[in-house]
């Protein structure tokens, strides 16, 4: 895939899930989300450290070992929303770099391509993005272009992730559902 055509996507995946954080109510941050473990707030706080991790591990070359524990607990302080839209901006300026997406990431299971990190990381936005707007009740539709992108990342490995136990198991779809719901039942959702 082109890195325009990905970092594209990325743009996208970033812009969907800051568009439902900005839409976050002061009573919401305790809502219940799909992802049964976690509150809004959890989720968010998630998603933001992982945005945190992106400019260490694509600009700076560091190693999830030399960050350590820099990013576990809270990181999103006072101002959620401020905090995840600094990460949010920081992450897409390392992936948009020229020449980042050419390099390799070491991640926790070893190195990896900076553009397979990037694509890892949409799908993951991607997919939150959508437990947050059910969580707030907002939008749940995801643009189209970013759904295909996701069905075509995470398909390959989809059961690695449920044996991880960082996604449910998979959930049978309707017979006519559409291509969101397929990738929402895929990753353990219920639509």
């Amino acid at each position: 895939m082109a890195h325009s055509t990905l970092l594209a996507r990325h743009t996208e995946a970033l812009d969907a899930f800051t568009d439902r954080v900005h839409k976050v109510a002061a009573d919401q941050w305790d809502a219940s989300t799909p992802c049964t473990e976690w509150t809004v707030r959890d989720l968010v706080n998630h998603l933001t450290a992982e945005q945190l991790w992106v400019p260490h591990l694509v600009r700076d070359g560091a190693t999830t070992a030399s960050i350590g524990t820099a990013y576990d607990g809270d990181v999103l302080g006072d101002d959620p929303v401020a905090t995840w839209d600094e990460a949010a901006e920081a992450a897409r300026a390392a992936f948009a770099a020229p020449g980042a997406l050419d390099g390799t990431v070491h991640l926790s299971y070893g190195p990896s391509s900076a553009s397979h990190y990037c694509g890892q990381m949409v799908t993951d936005l991607a997919v939150h993005a959508w437990d947050l707007a059910r969580g707030i009740g907002a939008d749940e539709q995801l643009p189209r272009p970013l759904v295909d992108f996701a069905v075509r990342e995470v398909s390959p490995y989809a059961a690695d992730l449920t044996k991880s136990g960082l996604f449910a198991p998979p959930v049978e779809p309707p017979p006519d559902a559409d291509v969101q719901t397929k990738l929402l039942c895929l990753l353990g959702r219920k639509p």
